[in-house]
């Protein structure tokens, strides 16, 4: 998404989870349902679905949450539990190409912040985990606000708190309407797909080496 701006792009915001860290639920439920493919698929497709998760992003805890769904489904108690409790290996690692663009623009001095829909419960494990979160001059974690991203909201307290200007921003998401939304907002919007075109993006902004 590229538009005309009179201020040149200096502060760049990173979504965490699809961009910086490789987040995905099977990464924990294939080892609970032994490689069974379908029957995992099932499970997170209609008991611990995205849209519910999203609720724990937006600021409910999980212990709330899986009472929920115990009620629903108490023959998977145990596997509704494992969501919250075993969370850290829902994260495989870092997006290695994408660290290492941040770390160079770490590198040039380019003033960074995270942007996350993360719950309040969770990220501070990515936060002990992973050090280049330490990076950011500030996170803005939706779980901690009670706002989700593509919520114009959350963009907007983000701005707000950390005094930034939209026409001077940069955001990253893997997920095209959040890009969309930052974009409504003055910021540049760059939906992530991969690193080496997020890289090639950031250099026609002047941001990085080509």
């Amino acid at each position: 998404m590229t538009e005309s701006h009179a201020l040149p792009r200096s502060i760049v915001v990173f979504d965490l989870g699809g961009v910086l860290i490789d987040w995905n639920p099977r990464y924990l439920y294939r080892k609970l349902f032994a490689g069974d493919e379908a029957a995992m698929e099932h499970f997170l497709a209609n008991v611990c679905t995205s849209e519910w998760n999203q609720e724990q992003d937006a600021g409910r805890t999980f212990a709330a949450a899986a009472a929920l769904l115990k009620a629903e489904h108490p023959g998977k108690a145990a596997l509704i539990d494992a969501y919250g409790a075993r969370f850290d290996e829902m994260m495989a690692g870092p997006i290695d190409g994408s660290v290492e663009i941040l770390a160079e623009l770490h590198r040039r001095g380019v003033t960074l912040y995270g942007l996350t829909n993360f719950s309040a419960e969770t990220y501070p494990l990515a936060l002990r985990r992973f050090d280049f979160l330490r990076w950011f001059s500030g996170v803005l974690v939706s779980g901690e606000v009670g706002l989700i991203k593509p919520d114009p909201r959350i963009y907007r307290l983000l701005l707000e708190r950390f005094a930034i200007a939209p026409a001077a921003a940069v955001y990253i998401d893997d997920v095209a309407r959040n890009a969309a939304a930052a974009s409504a907002l003055g910021m540049h919007g760059i939906h992530f797909t991969d690193p080496a075109s997020l890289r090639r993006e950031l250099a026609g902004l002047g941001l990085l080496g080509a």
